[in-house]
């Protein structure tokens, strides 16, 4: 989750239509999909859903829904939830769902977790996007959301939160309010891990507590509760690895590896005759680490702490590009892999087919719906430009002979002005 500022209003009406222009291109950047068809009938899928805080009911809605039936509601994306089914056209939300047009039963099989009350993290913190400063991350397996310093890796910033415009009126200064804003650096950046998991997830997870603190799985701990946080290191590991890396390159360069003492045999010893082989069923070793102490304590004392604030990890792990790969294969982890296949395989979320009108501008959208009217109703359409295009000449008019730049209030206060005129025009006729 990130938050962004806009820029400041145009001033001159050539500024205001080529803002309106960027908005048209920027909307077709960001929605490049078709948004007429609920994705009820489809099913559960992972997909992107959005919570409607103007519904009293705490459900999820798709994003076609999210712009075609709840466009004046407020709104907060939760991202993508796997294995959901759109709520819009069900009867979990009293608001009708203009585009399934049969009422559905509930689905009883969706997960509403903290997210669908607005909270968010292990803090259940609501979600701000104009004052939010920190780097969210979601969680691999719950999907929820968690900022960075409630996962230990930064201190949490300053939450006085200084509008833009409100910047420059500050009284130590813009270096001194650009510092105070600077975030610490992470102990672990983006770039050291490709996906994360929350420390309740894996206490339920027995095969990730075996990999916490290896190479490729890392974990932020501290040795007591007043010392700071730190990526943990089994230094036993990283001398087996590094053994491991010696011997490799030692049997590259083309040395032999030297016997043990029981290997040698000397020339007296009788030798024993070979026996045949006993055939066995072939079995996978299992081929995950070895369980470090410290990090299965930090484990046993997470399950049953009732103050976090002493605890020595949040049980968190940030797992490294290439981490599907790397997992046991033995009978015993395949089990606990094939429970939760997304730590296996990645997944695939659903995306609305492509809008091949998302590139058209404004004035070609418009001729696109005047042809598929019905001609009578066309030509009222044109009647009806054309009589807003003289009403715009006219108020234009004394601007060009005074010499007057037109800038966005005046553009609005003609269409203000016209709104005016219909209303009073049909009021007079039911007069």
């Amino acid at each position: 989750m990130s938050t962004s500022t806009g820029s400041s209003n145009p001033e001159t009406l050539a500024d205001y239509v080529a803002s309106q222009d960027v908005l048209v291109k920027e909307a077709a950047e960001a929605l490049p999909h078709q948004f007429s068809q609920c994705t009820y009938p489809l099913g559960h899928l992972r997909q992107a859903v959005y919570l409607c805080l103007a519904c009293p009911e705490a459900r999820g809605i798709c994003s076609a829904c999210s712009i075609a039936c709840h466009t004046d509601h407020e709104q907060i994306e939760l991202f993508p939830k796997r294995n959901f089914r759109c709520d819009c056209p069900t009867e979990s939300i009293a608001h009708a769902c203009s585009l399934h047009a049969t009422l559905e039963r509930s689905n009883e099989s969706n997960e509403y977790g903290q997210n669908f009350q607005a909270l968010f993290c292990r803090c259940k913190r609501p979600y701000d996007a104009a004052s939010e400063k920190e780097t969210m991350i979601q969680c691999l397996a719950c999907e929820d959301w968690f900022h960075e310093s409630c996962c230990n890796l930064r201190e949490r910033p300053n939450s006085e939160y200084v509008p833009p415009e409100n910047q420059d009126q500050d009284p130590n200064g813009d270096a001194a309010s650009d510092a105070s804003n600077e975030l610490p650096p992470a102990l672990i950046g983006p770039g050291d891990y490709d996906a994360f998991v929350c420390g309740n997830c894996v206490l339920q997870m027995p095969l990730l507590q075996k990999y916490a603190g290896t190479r490729g799985c890392l974990i932020v701990t501290r040795d007591k509760p007043s010392c700071p946080w730190k990526v943990f290191q089994d230094l036993y590991v990283d001398l087996i690895e590094l053994q491991e890396v010696s011997e490799s390159s030692t049997r590259a360069a083309g040395q032999k590896r030297a016997l043990s003492p029981t290997a040698i045999v000397s020339d007296n010893t009788v030798k024993r005759p070979r026996l045949s082989p006993v055939l066995t069923p072939y079995t996978v070793e299992c081929s995950a680490p070895t369980s470090n102490s410290t990090i299965q304590k930090i484990f046993v004392d997470l399950a049953s702490m009732t103050d976090p604030s002493f605890a020595l990890s949040t049980g968190d792990i940030f797992l490294s590009e290439g981490f599907r790969e790397r997992w046991c294969q033995c009978p015993s982890c395949l089990l606990e892999l094939e429970a939760h296949p997304y730590l296996s395989k990645e997944e695939e979320t659903y995306e609305p087919p492509e809008d091949p009108d998302s590139a058209l501008s404004l004035e070609e959208l418009g001729m696109r719906a005047l042809s598929r009217l019905p001609r009578e109703r066309a030509i009222d359409g044109i009647q009806a430009f054309n009589a807003m295009r003289d009403h715009l000449v006219q108020y234009l008019r004394p601007f060009a002979q005074e010499g007057k730049v037109v800038n966005e209030a005046d553009v609005r206060n003609f269409f203000d002005r016209l709104s005016e005129e219909k209303r009073a025009s049909r009021e007079y006729q039911v007069d």
